[in-house]
């Protein structure tokens, strides 16, 4: 399991929503929805099931818990990805710091994953 004292991928998932958070409200402003609801759901739920991960009883549950938060970064990777290519974020200036932030944690995600495997 992961030290919670320096925790490097539960602090950028965190600071990732809060920034996640952000662009959902440029996103409302811009009067686009859908697509940013979709952002907002898969771009949170990274942090919050690396936090559940925290508390797993196994590696195993540990290991579940670690993937499913790789998959919805790669899901919000895609929406980051749709929503640039279609030009709803060419007014917001964080947008490659997200991007790769994005990029950031699902590297991380993915070496702890390979990692606790081996270990398993």
């Amino acid at each position: 399991m992961i030290d919670r004292r320096k925790n490097e991928v539960l602090d950028l998932s965190f600071q990732f929503a809060l920034d996640i958070i952000e662009v959902y409200k440029h996103l409302k402003n811009s009067n686009e929805y859908v697509m940013s609801k979709q952002l907002l759901r898969s771009g949170t739920s990274i942090g919050a099931n690396i936090n559940e991960a925290q508390a797993a009883l196994t590696k195993k549950e540990f290991i579940s818990k670690m993937s499913i938060s790789l998959k919805e970064s790669w899901e919000t990777r895609y929406w980051l990805e749709l929503l640039v290519k279609s030009k709803y974020l060419s007014d917001y200036k964080k947008k490659f710091q997200i991007q790769k932030d994005i990029e950031s944690i699902i590297s991380m995600l993915t070496k702890i994953i390979k990692s606790s495997q081996n270990n398993l």
